[in-house]
């Protein structure tokens, strides 16, 4: 009895609105101080170093020294993938006149989910390249099919490297706002570096909103969303 997982810790952990608030904060991917997070809580410093200190110690977020300061992030895609899993239960339980997700449009249009493309571009970004055929997607599972293999080989994707990382290849991730999956796992990780590499996008240093340059995505649309 005593060896079964305890949810309730887990639970009690992210429960807390201060640190639900913090770990969210943490979903853009950017590791953030304590006095940061404090900002992000509305609380004290003191305060928040002693929650920090509970979700470090249930290995829910890592910590990181650096110099003098400390920077911490949520420890892993599991944890994110918990939290944006929690973001879509909880607006559903809501009155249905209330929009899902984000009140900022531009969170709604393009964000980070942790490590990947997150929102209604990449809602079509999945849609798109499953109805290509470089995707098979059934039952809740993700699967690059050989069209897909040579897609994205061809556009620089090291596909074989990516198999040697322990997190799957392809994930499907319920996007909070659309409501429907986009794409995560180390494909979808590879796509969102891949945009910013070609600076057709980069990163509000303040939030999680992906801001695309009007040539930026017209040159990912043409990529990825011909042909359907």
């Amino acid at each position: 009895m005593h060896n079964k997982p305890n949810i309730s810790q887990i639970s009690s952990l992210i429960g807390d609105p201060a640190r639900a608030k913090m770990m969210i904060a943490l979903l853009g991917g950017k590791a953030l101080s304590a006095s940061e997070l404090a900002l992000e809580a509305n609380i004290t410093s003191q305060t928040a170093s002693s929650h920090l200190a509970k979700l470090v110690k249930g290995s829910l977020i890592a910590v990181q020294k650096q110099g003098r300061h400390r920077y911490f992030q949520l420890k892993g895609q599991e944890v994110a993938k918990l939290l944006e899993l929690l973001l879509h239960l909880s607006s559903g339980v809501e009155h249905s006149h209330v929009k899902t997700g984000p009140r900022n449009p531009e969170l709604r249009t393009a964000r980070v989910c942790y490590d990947h493309l997150a929102g209604r571009i990449a809602v079509q970004l999945f849609e798109s390249v499953s109805s290509n055929g470089y995707l098979a997607f059934r039952d809740g599972q993700v699967n690059l099919t050989a069209k897909g293999r040579t897609f994205f080989e061809n556009l620089g994707a090291d596909l074989e490297q990516m198999r040697t990382k322990r997190r799957p290849l392809c994930r499907s991730c319920l996007d909070w706002s659309e409501r429907r999956h986009h794409l995560a796992g180390s494909l979808g990780q590879w796509i969102l570096s891949d945009l910013f590499k070609k600076r057709w996008a980069k990163k509000d240093p303040d939030s999680r909103v992906i801001g695309f340059t009007k040539k930026g995505l017209d040159q990912f649309s043409e990529l990825y969303f011909s042909g359907i």
